[in-house]
């Protein structure tokens, strides 16, 4: 099984859930399709989803809830399945 990184388009901060008393979008070990949301990419209080593109298995975060991130970063890594 092939394995494939999750990036992130844009500058911000990376948060894995909704809110602070919110539950995590999706923990390690979680199957994901193309259109799971695995967290949010916060720019100027605007917030954007961050999907994790194909169908497969997440295996771990690269960055941690609340870190600051950059274009191209990787987020997330998936086995493909």
């Amino acid at each position: 099984m092939a394995e494939q990184c999750v990036v992130t388009p844009l500058p911000g901060t990376f948060y894995r859930k909704a809110t602070p008393e919110s539950p995590c979008f999706v923990e390690p070990g979680a199957r994901v399709d193309a259109e799971t949301v695995i967290g949010l990419i916060e720019v100027m209080k605007q917030f954007s989803e961050l999907t994790a593109g194909v169908s497969g298995r997440l295996v771990d975060f690269q960055v941690e809830d609340g870190d600051p991130v950059e274009p191209g970063q990787v987020i997330a890594t998936l086995q493909v399945e």
